[in-house]
């Protein structure tokens, strides 16, 4: 039996892997540092790689375990690992596999902080970033031969561009490249990157897994080889360790992931439709409004983002929101607005000409669990007000 998407999820997050203590229906946070060994003979074993078992919780813990297994799951994949941030996981990624003297090909538009990454601290080691437009499948071929790594999103931060995973992948691996994708917006509930060919696939938690906001963390999921670089290589000597409260949250989130998210779709696409139809708004960037979604994407999230015309004052309209509230995050039940005009702000620094290309007059929404026809209102009063 061919399971559809949601089902799949549903499954996966309904019961969290493996027995638990006490056969408790939620896992128990183990909250400490050390775990101690019955005999010497045991630890031995446990150092020398011939046992695995928890030694202490900067390289392994139970609750972050129980996170990692189900990740895997969520994403088809052999093995993953928990960060305390979405950019720690970008951050550990990247550095497992890229090195001095290398290139990566990214798709334009990506998430302001991973842009900055590769344009700061990279590049002063002198890793050089290529972007390019991930719809346009002959320029990611030209600009490939010789990378070490293909970074994706889709769809992309702000501008929302989707892209042909599938097809991306293939021409990563035709160059021996690795690919890496962020796959924050669809989660794995709406698309599974490792399916499509693609060989990483990195979260930042703190968004729609986690759901709440109440969390801050990042995870990545992949083959069992690649995991175990990223965990040899990063996670011991890097410190960047995902804490087992953290990991009890998030096991928390996912369970209601596919329901929360069914809600963020529909609302968000009824309120981008009617934004599209407003004589204040030039453009909408979602992507279940731009024809039929990619291969490999089988749903939208709440998050988009819109142009206004020159005829909205934007400080005002944002101002004059109420259950949009300021913020630059997003995933949880609240809902956010944030004007490009901050992050050009932010990506660029007092001194610096760093750019990601986002149009001055485009704003970001995040569609909360407020209900379509209230989020729709205070938009409206918005729109009058500033006008």
């Amino acid at each position: 039996m061919t399971l559809d998407p949601l089902d799949r999820a549903r499954r996966i997050v309904a019961h969290d892997a493996g027995a638990q203590a006490y056969d408790a229906v939620v896992p128990p946070i183990v909250q400490t540092s050390l775990f101690t060994f019955p005999t010497l003979a045991d630890m031995i074993e446990t150092y020398a790689g011939r046992k695995v078992r928890p030694v202490y919780s900067r390289v392994g813990n139970p609750t972050v375990r129980v996170f990692e297994e189900k990740m895997a799951l969520l994403e088809a994949t052999d093995d993953a690992i928990g960060f305390p941030s979405g950019m720690a996981a970008i951050s550990g990624t990247v550095l497992a596999f890229v090195r001095p003297g290398d290139r990566i090909v990214c798709v334009r538009h990506v998430y302001p902080d991973a842009y900055r990454l590769f344009e700061t601290l990279l590049k002063d080691w002198n890793v050089e970033t290529v972007y390019v437009d991930g719809r346009d499948l002959p320029a990611v071929h030209a600009a490939l031969p010789g990378a070490r790594l293909l970074y994706l999103e889709s769809p992309t931060s702000w501008t929302m561009e989707a892209h042909d995973v599938g097809a991306l992948a293939a021409l990563a691996k035709r160059h021996g490249a690795l690919s890496l994708i962020d796959n924050s917006w669809a989660t794995p509930v709406f698309q599974q990157p490792v399916t499509l060919g693609v060989d990483l696939v990195v979260h930042s938690a703190s968004k729609y897994i986690g759901g709440h906001s109440d969390v801050v963390a990042g995870v990545v999921a992949g083959p069992q080889a690649h995991i175990d670089r990223i965990r040899g290589r990063i996670a011991p000597y890097l410190g960047a360790k995902l804490a087992p409260f953290e990991a009890w949250l998030l096991l928390r989130g996912l369970r209601s992931l596919p329901e929360r998210l069914r809600a963020h779709e529909a609302a968000a696409l009824e309120i981008a439709r009617r934004l599209a139809e407003h004589p204040m708004v030039s453009a909408v960037h979602h992507p279940g409004l731009a024809g039929p979604l990619p291969p490999g994407l089988s749903g939208t999230t709440g998050l988009f983002s819109f142009e206004a015309r020159a005829g909205l004052d934007i400080p005002a309209f944002c101002d004059a929101l109420h259950l949009f509230k300021l913020g630059v995050s997003w995933g949880g039940h609240e809902s956010l607005v944030v004007p490009a005009l901050v992050t050009r702000v932010q990506a660029a620094g007092p001194n610096s000409a760093l750019d990601f290309g986002v149009p001055e007059r485009m704003i970001r929404l995040h569609i909360g669990l407020e209900g379509a026809e209230a989020l729709w209102s205070d938009l409206a009063h918005a729109f009058a007000k500033a006008s």
